[in-house]
């Protein structure tokens, strides 16, 4: 085995085919899916799944967050089209150009200085703001389409598309729905006019995970596929119209156990006493592998297809659980932190925040391997 059989996270590629394939069919006819493999996929590991989604998948459009990322694609051997959805110093507006990468435009001077800081062309996606308030031309749509048009006329300029981003696709209020609705409506009154005067662009795009899921529009040429393709939900208390399967696995190996008698303190704090004499294993992974402190107490984790709630604090590289119900546990066995019934999503909802969140901490020091590459 080539990684450290410590912490570490298997990716399930044939649960990234099933979520694109699943998805693929919910989108209508003419639109391409664009892949948002920014922060190393969501923390899963950009170098094993970007090729395969390319190399085997045959996917044509990938989204990131910033140069860099841009470039570890096409270092990676990425060919498609890669959008940048952020912020790039317009002094790198050359590196654009040579690496033939679409860079997101938020409003004409930012335009004006990439124009101003290359020889050959940068290709641009210009932002819409229809009601995120992030990024994007602000104003209403003869305004938004004026400032289009001059971003369009400049210099070293090729403008090839627009794009607004939902902020509340995966609202469960029918507010959201709304909301969603009139940004929707907004950003294609913007696309509509350009065509009218004389501006076809080639892509027009608003559909995020969400966006395609919930069948926002019929009109977006892309939808950036993000969080459902690694598994997760946009927000777990609405359904989506398939049963997405989680690309990561976090496991981690048990290194010690030990019997303690009742009345004994566990880990920093002393925020857990044995009400019982009761036996604890120690796992090998900690809040410095990007496992959450905030688990301490009340997270379980799967040791031999048992169920072990986590007594006292996570520490930095270690934590405890209660193995007393699972048979023979032994230094050695392997605990599953995050998987298919204990999800990103599951972890999140117990420590407050979103399973986006729970699979991007997950830090470098964690080996990624694929299934198929387990012993």
């Amino acid at each position: 085995m080539n990684h450290l059989k410590r912490c570490w996270a298997e990716i399930d590629l044939s649960a990234v085919e099933y979520n694109l394939t699943e998805y693929k069919k919910l989108l209508p006819e003419g639109t391409e899916l664009m892949c948002v493999v920014k922060a190393a996929c969501y923390g899963h590991d950009d170098r094993i799944i970007a090729p395969f989604l390319q190399n085997e998948l045959g996917v044509k459009y990938f989204a990131v967050s910033n140069f860099d990322e841009a470039r570890r694609l096409r270092d990676m051997g990425i060919k498609g089209e890669i959008l940048i959805l952020g912020y790039t110093p317009p002094e790198l507006a050359q590196q654009i150009a040579d690496l033939d990468i679409l860079q997101a435009c938020t409003e004409y001077a930012y335009a004006e200085k990439l124009s101003q800081n290359t020889a050959d062309t940068v290709r641009l996606h210009i932002a819409v703001d229809t009601g995120m308030t992030r990024i994007g031309i602000r104003a209403d749509v003869s305004q938004t389409c004026d400032e289009i048009e001059k971003i369009a006329a400049l210099p070293h300029i090729s403008a090839e598309g627009i794009f607004t981003h939902y902020s509340s696709a995966d609202g469960t209020d029918k507010s959201d729905d709304d909301y969603t609705r009139m940004q929707t409506e907004k950003f294609f009154a913007v696309r509509d006019m350009l065509d009218k005067r004389g501006l076809v662009l080639k892509h027009a795009h608003c559909l995020n995970s969400a966006g395609g899921a919930y069948k926002y529009s019929q009109r977006s040429t892309l939808a950036r596929l993000g969080i459902i393709l690694y598994g997760l939900y946009p927000d777990p208390a609405k359904p989506l119209p398939f049963v997405p399967k989680p690309v990561m696995t976090l496991k981690a190996v048990v290194s010690q156990v030990k019997t303690i008698e009742q009345g004994t303190a566990v880990s920093y704090g002393r925020t857990f006493v044995s009400p019982r004499p009761m036996r604890l294993a120690t796992i090998t992974a900690g809040y410095a592998d990007g496992y959450p402190r905030a688990l301490s107490n009340v997270g379980e984790v799967i040791i031999n297809g048992s169920r072990c709630k986590i007594a006292g604090r996570v520490c930095m590289d270690q934590f405890m659980a209660d193995v007393t119900d699972a048979g023979d546990v032994r230094p050695g066995d392997i605990a599953e932190l995050m998987n298919k019934d204990i999800t990103a999503d599951h972890i999140a909802a117990l420590t407050g925040t979103i399973g986006y969140e729970v699979t991007c901490l997950v830090t470098s020091r964690v080996s990624r391997i694929t299934s198929s590459t387990v012993d």
